[in-house]
This record gives structure tokens, C-alpha cells and sequence, in this order.
């Protein structure tokens, strides 16, 4: 009797087993069938004018609610069928609806909702950063000569040896001396390089300031170098009118204490 009442359970487990294992091969196999089945939508999104790659842009698909941002190389991919409408938005630009016919590739263009300005360089009539750079290199030409080696190997006929021009620049004060003076000289020509874009005269005429309200705007929202460096004009400007609209909001922002009188 009690052979067969282990027998029974036995038979009873190994039954719930198996059909929970087909269970779930039945729902993996429609779901990858219902995925393979899937069709998707790919391009690219490009500014109308300018014709440079747009990121971040907003997709949706009006059957389907879905909504995807395009990657920052401006590439998108969604799920679609044939006879919906995929809807591209973005901050700045005006929405643009596209209808899916088919399978192809699709390149969309969209505009901006404010006129485009064409690219105009105005600086202060300065010098050049690069150009006072090099004079400079030509003024302390000495610290950037033998004092600026700081190779502690060096390479002559095949064989290898200590540099005594490293050695002497690593150790001596006339070597740390010329070191301080290069990175000053470097620091110097960032803020060149700053000060030749972000001027008052260009500044001036995007924010219509001018007077210490001028000079007040420029101290606290001055760009940093890698900005400055990499920035296109148009995104100089936009970087300058965008910092207006905070500073109009509240022109105390980022002001600094004033010190304690001493005693």
C-alpha cells in the first residue's frame, strides 16, 4: 500500500513538471515569433538648414503610443507598420509627422522655430591667443629650450641613458622655476582663448547690455576653455542668450558675500 502511494505522487510530480516545461516553451516560442514579426523603423534626423545631425530627437507613434529618442549620432529605430504616423520633436524646432509606407530607411529634416543665423565671427581687435602664445614661447624661450626636457631616458646611438637635462629640470629651482612659468603661460593662453570669443563688443550685441551690467553678466556666466574651444558661433549664442533670460530673472544670482569688516 505504500509502494503505491509513492508510486502516485511520483507519477503526480513529474507530470506538474512537465507540463509547466511545455508551458513556458509554448509562450517563448510566441513571443519570439511575435518579435521576429515586429517591424521597425530606422533613419537619420538632420537639421533643414544646416544639414548637421540632430540628437535627442523625440519619436512617437501615434497608433502605438510608443515613444523612443533618437541616438546622439541622430540614428532612430521603432517599432512600426506600414500606414502609421511617427511624430519627430524637439525643443527648438518645428514637429514633424511621417508616415510609414514601407521597410526603407527614412532621413528626416526638421526646422527651427526661430531663423537660423548665418555664422559671423566678431572679435575685439586683439591679438590672437596662439599669436601671444608665441611670442611668449619667443620671450621665455628658455623654459621652453633645455628646461623644458623632462624625458628622464634618452636615446643616442642605439643606447640608453639618464637625461641630465630632465634630472637637472626635476631637481634644481631653475628647472621648477621654468616649469610654474609654462603653466602660467598656459593658464594665460585658456583665458585668451576665453576672452577672444566671449568679448564685450560680441557680447554686447547678442544681449544688448552694456555698462557694468555688461561687465557683471560676463563675470558670471563666463564659458569655461573646452566649451569655448569646441562650440560652434551658433551654439555660442544660444549658450549667451539662454544665460540672459537666467541673469534677467535674477541678477543677484551667483553674487559673492561681502567680507566681514576687519577689526
Amino acid at each position: 500500500m505504500l509502494k503505491c502511494v509513492i508510486k502516485t505522487k511520483q507519477t503526480f510530480s513529474f507530470d506538474f513538471v512537465m507540463k509547466r516545461l511545455l508551458l513556458i516553451i509554448m509562450l517563448s516560442t510566441a513571443y519570439l515569433q511575435t518579435f521576429a514579426q515586429q517591424k521597425f523603423t530606422e533613419g537619420l534626423v538632420f537639421d533643414a538648414v544646416t544639414k548637421d545631425r540632430i540628437a535627442i530627437v523625440n519619436i512617437t507613434n501615434l497608433r502605438t503610443g510608443e515613444s523612443r529618442y533618437n541616438n546622439l549620432n541622430g540614428v532612430f529605430k521603432v517599432a512600426s507598420e506600414p500606414g502609421d504616423l511617427l511624430v519627430f520633436s524637439k525643443n527648438d524646432y518645428f514637429n514633424d509627422t511621417v508616415r510609414v509606407l514601407n521597410d526603407m530607411a527614412k532621413v528626416v529634416y526638421l526646422n527651427r522655430t526661430g531663423i537660423t543665423l548665418k555664422e559671423v565671427n566678431i572679435y575685439d581687435a586683439l591679438p590672437t591667443p596662439k599669436s601671444i602664445m608665441s611670442q611668449n614661447r619667443s620671450q621665455y624661450s628658455k623654459a621652453y629650450g633645455a628646461l623644458a626636457n623632462k624625458d628622464l631616458l634618452s636615446f643616442n646611438g642605439g643606447s640608453v641613458g639618464l637625461s641630465i637635462d630632465a634630472l637637472y629640470n626635476a631637481f634644481s629651482r631653475e628647472g621648477r622655476n621654468a616649469t610654474h612659468l609654462r603653466n602660467v603661460l598656459e593658464l594665460d593662453y585658456k583665458q585668451n582663448t576665453i576672452d577672444y570669443r566671449f568679448n564685450k563688443t560680441f557680447v554686447g550685441r547678442i544681449t544688448g547690455l552694456h555698462g557694468t551690467q555688461l561687465d557683471d553678466f560676463m563675470k558670471k556666466y563666463r564659458p569655461g576653455y573646452y566649451f569655448i574651444t569646441y562650440a560652434s558661433e551658433y551654439e555660442l549664442i544660444a549658450s549667451i542668450r539662454a544665460n540672459l533670460k537666467r541673469y534677467q530673472r535674477n541678477p543677484l544670482a551667483f553674487e559673492l558675500p561681502l567680507l566681514a569688516p576687519v577689526q
